[in-house]
């Protein structure tokens, strides 16, 4: 569906993207992953043919992007792009009219979208009176008035409550089985973990790791307990396997989780350590960003 061949991208001195180059499978949920400045947005823009100027090829269908393609991909921005002043159906109307709808067939378009973003109560009413999730929402519909075949979402669940996040996730997987292709940023990486079949990990411009989500799981799963309490001995620790910080206690990766666990038991024990949390830990997707970056992914 979508194929990124040896992007690159300079803001003057900076370089946003370095010979970045990966594929997208078509019908799939694909997540993009990385910290504040890892180049994300601006791929995305330049997937959206917002960004005309870096080096490089994308192809779509085995055809080079251009301008014209734009009918085939929708774009949901991090920022809420809607009139204030206009009702939901009016912004959607407003985008449909972008994309070459008229009459009719925009008003029968626009209808099935409030529909399908759950907003057909609200239809008249002024998106000024609307709550964040229901802006969220309708910032979504707007992207989908012309029936897009790739539908690029970035950041599209910041700031809102977790019942309009739970809605916009039922969306994307109808958006999904419906065959089409979508782009997910997010900083929230248990969403990207839940919602996305394949992912890349950006971190600087350049590509660290890619491919499926249970793939990566696998291929970086290693057995790991997490360990909190006070005051815990960190040197103490690293004798029975590598330590990393997180949470406020200390994931502690070792190929003999069981036996170390009774080990750290008997040391709090010994040493009147109040143990406040100690379990076996699964790889997630921001357990492996982190060993293959030594980042937060939150900056």
């Amino acid at each position: 569906m979508l194929n990124i061949s040896n992007v690159s991208k300079h803001y003057e001195k900076t370089k946003a993207l370095d010979d970045v180059s990966f594929h997208i499978s078509k019908g799939s949920c694909f997540g993009l992953v990385g910290p504040n400045g890892a180049g994300k947005s601006t791929l995305m823009k330049i997937l959206a043919s917002i960004i005309h100027d870096y080096t490089g090829d994308v192809f779509i269908d085995n055809k080079i992007l251009t301008p014209e393609q734009k009918e085939k991909i929708g774009y949901v921005p991090q920022d809420i792009c809607l009139e204030e002043g206009l009702s939901a159906i009016g912004n959607l109307s407003l985008f449909g009219k972008l994309y070459g709808l008229t009459g009719k067939k925009l008003k029968l378009r626009a209808i099935e979208v409030l529909k399908q973003i759950n907003l057909e109560k609200r239809a008249n009413d002024k998106v000024s009176t609307f709550s964040g999730g229901m802006k969220r929402r309708l910032n979504i519909g707007c992207s989908l008035m012309h029936n897009p075949d790739i539908l690029i979402m970035d950041e599209a669940t910041v700031g809102i409550d977790p019942q309009s996040r739970n809605y916009i996730f039922q969306m994307i997987n109808r958006i999904k089985n419906d065959g089409r292709t979508i782009i997910y940023a997010s900083h929230y990486i248990e969403e990207v973990e839940l919602l996305c079949d394949e992912v890349v990990f950006i971190d600087s411009g350049v590509v660290v790791e890619k491919g499926a989500v249970n793939d990566l799981l696998k291929q970086y799963a290693t057995p790991s307990i997490f360990i909190k309490g006070t005051p815990i001995n960190l040197d103490k620790m690293k004798q029975y396997g590598d330590v990393v910080s997180k949470k406020g206690g200390y994931i502690l990766s070792t190929n003999e989780p069981l036996q170390v666990m009774e080990n750290m038991i008997a040391y709090c024990r010994e040493h009147v350590i109040e143990l406040e949390q100690l379990e076996l830990v699964q790889p997630r997707l921001e357990d492996i960003f982190f060993s293959l970056t030594g980042s937060e992914l939150r900056e």
